[in-house]
């Protein structure tokens, strides 16, 4: 795969990865009855809700930042990772395996982002001293 190949799917996968967790952020701090609900439902407090809306939309603000803040974008992603993750297991276990879906289609949409956030910015070679 080309650079430019991986460049384009990058940032086709970083402008969906942001408009679905910056939507999501946005009706969470907005308090979006229909996000509320579901959320409230799977057991979570008002006050983590809104913890989460800052969390997506300040994640956003880094992942959109063009060549800059990689070490910040590596926490991003693991950030969104934990928050499909704990969808995902919250879902199975509160309302069952067929709400799951949109958790693990952002689980592929954010792989393929992030191996080509890989490809594009290597991870630097690190030496510890320990040999």
């Amino acid at each position: 795969m080309t650079q430019k190949a991986a460049k384009t799917i990058y940032w086709i996968g970083t402008a969906l990865t942001s408009l679905w967790f910056g939507a999501s952020g946005f009706f969470e701090i907005t308090g979006n009855p229909i996000v509320w609900n579901i959320t409230r439902q799977l057991g979570y407090p008002p006050h983590f809700i809104y913890i989460l809306g800052v969390a997506k939309l300040s994640g956003v603000a880094v992942l959109l930042t063009p060549g800059k803040l990689l070490r910040l974008k590596e926490w991003v992603f693991a950030g969104v990772y934990f928050d499909i993750i704990f969808a995902f297991g919250s879902k199975v276990a509160v309302l069952g395996f067929p709400a799951t879906i949109d958790a693990i289609v952002a689980f592929v949409m954010v792989s393929v982002t992030y191996l080509m956030f890989r490809k594009i910015y290597p991870a630097p070679v690190t030496h510890s001293g320990l040999s």
